[in-house]
């Protein structure tokens, strides 16, 4: 397939099929006149990026993910099973900090700045500064 024809199929700009291309993300291959000419799993492969992409998983972490499987290949349920099982532990850690977050937005996140008038119960004497600067609670796991 042409990347026009990739872009018009999987539904992101000509521009993003390159910027995956560059990424290391999709390979293509060149014609006689130096085109780029994409195997039909991209359309695969681009799918499974838009969806990691929407659950916040970078590039760099699809890219290694998928790097794990020979380049090109039709990834096996049994593949996509690894990825997703790897994949929902980070989403897992990801919305628990996210919910932690959200019930803490209220009052104080243990950042130090609100931790002496709000947090006495949490951070009596302001015991989490002495730590060093920044969000001390909240980066906890």
């Amino acid at each position: 397939m042409t990347v026009g024809e990739v872009a018009q199929r999987s539904g992101v700009p000509v521009s993003t099929v390159h910027f995956y291309e560059a990424k290391g993300l999709i390979r293509a291959t060149r014609s006689e006149g130096n085109q780029r000419r994409f195997p039909a799993v991209t359309l695969r492969y681009i799918a499974i990026i838009k969806v990691a992409q929407r659950t916040g998983i970078p590039l760099d972490e699809i890219r290694a993910a998928l790097a794990r499987f020979p380049a090109g290949s039709k990834l096996t349920a049994a593949q996509w099973r690894t990825l997703s099982e790897q994949w929902r532990a980070a989403l897992d850690q990801r919305i628990r900090r996210l919910e932690r977050l959200r019930d803490e937005l209220d009052s104080c996140i243990g950042c130090g700045c609100l931790s002496l008038a709000d947090c006495p119960l949490r951070n009596p004497d302001d015991a989490l500064g002495a730590q060093g600067p920044g969000p001390r609670l909240l980066e906890r796991p």
